[in-house]
């Protein structure tokens, strides 16, 4: 509610809406598209990014199967991303850019920018894309990183709706032995995804395996190559995310962080459910018409 934020911006807090529907409110022409970044920086010095909202959704874990649940509601399986060193400014540079754009008040930034030293060995790189661009950078980057796969591919994301160049890349990978594996959700927030997102599991015809994460709703967005090339961010793989969002990763090179990726990956396939091409392939009429409907509207959910 409008209260909400008008109690913030009495504090002092700067609240700027992006893209206003209201006609009224607009600060510049309105364009299509969202904003579908999770960004916080603190003194210019620590980047905070990935898939978290600030959400009371994400007060239990999702990992507490020996614990009984208090309510219905499931927990939320995300993956969040703290960050030291000189790439925060990479990702304050996003930030800023965006609330220009928006036309925000102008922001003093002369103590924004500290200079900061290398913490840790890995090589970080924050990526953001905009609907106003001619492509999405973190899509180019991710397509260029499973072609190059040599071992494994392991992919997390909550929305899985992709185009054909992606269905291509990733059935490409797993018929040249590549160990293409894709962590999905069980249940999503939107049944008209949820049939959109089954329709591509064709996938396990070429050699993809395909994961379904349950006793939670998964939410994270990562992906991890051959052990050295890691992502966390926003960015889900469907067409929102790729042309018509706003979206925010950071690209990790290390092996000590792959190791980590690794690992949280396995912890995943422990509470997840195998797809099977068989039992897939014998799913009702019903569930098939729902999905040909559902992919009709691919490019838009």
């Amino acid at each position: 509610p409008k209260e909400f934020f008008k109690s913030m911006m009495d504090s002092g807090i700067n609240v700027l809406e992006f893209n206003p529907i209201n006609p009224l409110a607009l600060r510049k022409k309105w364009e299509a598209g969202r904003d579908h970044r999770k960004l916080l920086v603190v003194d210019g010095q620590i980047a905070f990014v990935g898939g978290v909202n600030i959400s009371s959704v994400y007060s239990s874990g999702s990992f507490t199967r020996s614990k009984p649940r208090t309510t219905d509601t499931p927990p939320w399986r995300d993956t969040h991303l703290r960050i030291e060193g000189p790439v925060v400014s990479d990702f304050q540079k996003l930030f800023l850019a965006t609330w220009a754009k928006q036309q925000g008040e102008p922001l003093v930034s002369k103590s924004f920018f500290p200079q900061i030293g290398s913490r840790g060995n890995e090589v970080v790189r924050a990526i953001g894309s905009s609907p106003d661009e001619s492509y999405s950078s973190i899509y180019a980057t991710l397509l260029s990183a499973i072609n190059s796969a040599e071992t494994y591919a392991y992919i997390t994301t909550a929305y899985f709706v992709p185009d054909p160049q992606l269905l291509a890349v990733l059935k490409a990978a797993a018929q040249r032995n590549v160990d293409v594996r894709l962590m999905l959700p069980d249940k999503t927030d939107s049944n008209l995804v949820y049939y959109a997102s089954r329709s591509y599991y064709e996938l396990l015809s070429a050699g993809v395996k395909i994961y379904e994460r349950e006793d939670a709703l998964l939410h994270a967005k990562t992906a991890l190559i051959d052990g050295v090339w890691s992502t966390i961010g926003s960015t889900n793989l469907d067409w929102l995310s790729f042309q018509h969002n706003q979206e925010i990763n950071a690209v990790i090179l290390g092996q000590d962080f792959g190791e980590q990726m690794k690992a949280m990956f396995e912890k995943d396939i422990q509470s997840s459910r195998l797809v099977w091409l068989e039992k897939w392939r014998q799913r009702s009429i019903g569930a098939r018409l729902k999905e040909l409907g559902a992919r009709l509207w691919a490019r838009w959910i």
